[in-house]
């Protein structure tokens, strides 16, 4: 988890209140984050990922400020208009095709708060900016800037300029090899045939996304006034949540924040610091926290969390993490304090088991290593290609609202793909590769989170006479241990080949398919060796059995 380094006396400042040092420790505390000293003037924080907005002395001295009563409820940030543009080139489309951008006026930089912004930029892109590849950020004094600014990709070799604390101008390629931050994150452009640059009405380069700022155009100083800031991504989503944790953090420092407008063929506003509005189950929150917390409790202590409350809960537009009302209930939880918890002993007594469905798992795990196959153990996260394209398929995934890269977007709705990809990996080794393993998958469903889960096993063999039959007698095998009877319907699926390809019926449910994997999935994979598979649903068989 990062570790941010505040200046005590500056903390205090944004709490709005000077605390003895017992107070601080234990309210840092009881927040939610974890202290790990206070040393003469230094306060050193350790930020739980889901609160990055609190990953400056401002975010976190806002946050106190609410927590120990000095400024609580919504904080309302003042946004003028600053009449300036971001024109964004349809030549970034397919390499980093979104930005969100900023102005904040009237600061007044010292070599403390250019600490606390540089911290700021460098934990976000550790953390909400999953190393640079979410969410890039970028911040430039306006001083050395001409407006518009133009968002667009140039090949590498036609991007020349002075890459940040160097002393000579290099190329685009020169800088992935050569730079330090361009050797850190080359892979982000890695397979690129241009590269994504921020330029203004000068063609004075800004930065190259998500690599470095300019020497001469990218660099703060206490005699800055003004700064635009600008971050890049893939998410418009995530980035204007990055966006609305700098500028307000800059607010707090005593700037003005002005908004952009960004061109993308349509116009966009940016930055949006309206709460987000949501509704809230009083009876949810009080059953999942064991308490009897009246509607005026419930304001209180959102408002100690920095929320509105009025209908509906106000969520700031800096908060990244409430998604749900559990995460409501968990602020009023923290607010409430976890000290003030009473341990009681439940009036149910109860002894416990293990759950029959992971003893009806081990027993499948056993069968199955004894027909001679090897267990593996792959993601439930996959990428939509996998299950969909590789098999010849276009079934309706869940899919990752922000997910950490495109390898894995989805969750993974059948066990089969996920096998092909291990004998995918494996191609180097011996043959027979036989192999089955027992997962979870998914779809959509009518559920609380509109996700329905199934336990259900693949089987996999491969080598050069796989066939039907083979895979066929390990099903008979399978289910006879069990003590189930079945019956194989003929079917057509695009994953396997027509005519060797059956819907396995048992008890009258239709529990899974196995066939031979079609030549063109094979393909797709990689895959020289014939591939005979087959996968049952393991929830619907412990119903069963």
């Amino acid at each position: 988890m990062p570790t941010i380094t505040a200046s005590k006396q500056a903390l205090e400042k944004y709490i709005g209140k000077k605390l003895s040092l017992e107070e601080l420790k234990d309210r840092i505390s009881m927040l939610g984050t974890d202290l790990e000293s206070i040393e003469n003037d230094e306060v050193n924080v350790e930020i739980f990922p889901d609160r990055p907005d609190m990953l400056s002395a401002e975010g976190l001295g806002r946050a106190l400020s609410s927590f120990v009563g000095v400024n609580t409820g919504l904080k309302k940030y003042e946004l003028k208009k600053s009449g300036e543009k971001v024109i964004i080139e349809d030549s970034v489309k397919n390499v980093r095709p979104y930005t969100a951008c900023a102005i904040v006026k009237n600061l007044k930089f010292d070599d403390e708060k250019i600490k606390q912004i540089i911290q700021l930029q460098e934990k976000l892109h550790v953390t909400y900016g999953k190393n640079r590849k979410r969410a890039a950020i970028g911040v430039y004094p306006m001083e050395k800037i001409k407006f518009p600014i133009y968002f667009r990709a140039l090949k590498p070799e036609d991007i020349k300029f002075v890459p940040l604390e160097s002393e000579k101008e290099m190329n685009g390629r020169q800088i992935l090899s050569s730079h330090p931050a361009g050797r850190d994150y080359a892979h982000l452009l890695e397979g690129k045939d241009k590269f994504p640059i921020f330029i203004d009405a000068n063609n004075e380069i800004l930065s190259m996304p998500p690599i470095i700022n300019s020497h001469n155009t990218g660099k703060i100083t206490e005699e800055t006034k003004e700064v635009f800031i600008e971050c890049s991504g893939f998410d418009f989503n995530v980035l204007k949540k990055t966006l609305n944790i700098i500028v307000t953090s800059l607010a707090d420092m005593g700037g003005e924040i002005y908004s952009m407008e960004l061109d993308y063929g349509k116009k966009e506003i940016t930055p949006d610091l309206k709460p987000e509005e949501m509704k809230l189950d009083e009876n949810y929150v009080n059953k999942l926290l064991g308490l009897d917390l009246s509607k005026s409790d419930i304001k209180k202590y959102l408002e100690r969390m920095g929320f509105g409350y009025d209908k509906k809960v106000l969520i700031p537009s800096y908060r990244a993490d409430i998604m749900h009302q559990c995460d409501i209930a968990e602020d009023i939880a923290i607010s409430y304090g976890y000290e003030n918890f009473k341990e009681e002993i439940p009036n149910v007594s109860t002894l416990a088991e293990e759950d029959k469905i992971e003893i009806f798992k081990r027993k499948v795990s056993g069968i199955l290593i004894g027909f001679g196959l090897l267990e593996t153990n792959t993601y439930n996260l996959v990428n939509e290609d996998l299950v969909n394209k590789n098999m010849g398929l276009d079934n309706e995934l869940v899919k990752v609202k922000n997910p950490v890269n495109i390898e894995y977007n989805s969750l993974r709705s059948w066990m089969i793909p996920s096998l092909l990809k291990v004998l995918q990996d494996n191609r180097n080794y011996d043959y027979p590769q036989n192999l089955f393993e027992i997962g979870e998958v998914f779809k959509k469903g009518d559920t609380e989170t509109g996700v329905e889960e199934f336990t259900r096993v693949g089987i996999v063999k491969c080598h050069n006479n796989s066939n039907f039959t083979e895979v066929k007698q390990i099903l008979e095998g399978f289910l006879q241990s069990l003590g189930l009877k079945y019956e194989l319907k003929e079917v057509e699926h695009n994953s396997f080949i027509a005519g060797r390809v059956g819907r396995i019926i048992v008890n009258d449910a239709k529990v899974g398919y196995i066939g031979e994997i079609h030549p063109k999935v094979l393909v797709k994979f990689g895959l020289e060796m014939p591939v005979a598979a087959m996968e049952l649903n393991l929830s619907e068989l412990f119903k069963i059995v």
